[in-house]
């Protein structure tokens, strides 16, 4: 029981040490993170510190696929 606490008090100091730019993506990785970290060895702290950082890592991604996309169709309207 003190396993997922441990995981969600950790996710929560995490996110109160990020501005909210740079959080997006890392509740959701988070989570899911600590989730699977729990079932894999009682690791839910590492998971979830794990998870957050590919949530970011993926969020970012995304961002940079829509401005490249809105660059490109926004060059033949002029």
């Amino acid at each position: 029981m003190k396993s997922p606490l441990i995981a969600i008090a950790a996710a929560l100091l995490m996110l109160g040490a990020t501005s909210a730019a740079d959080a997006k993506g890392c509740i959701k990785g988070a989570v899911v993170g600590g989730v699977a970290g729990h079932y894999a060895g009682h690791h839910g702290v590492l998971g979830a510190a794990a998870g957050c950082l590919y949530g970011r890592h993926h969020a970012k991604e995304q961002e940079r696929q829509q401005q490249q996309q809105s660059q490109a169709s926004g060059q033949g309207k002029l």
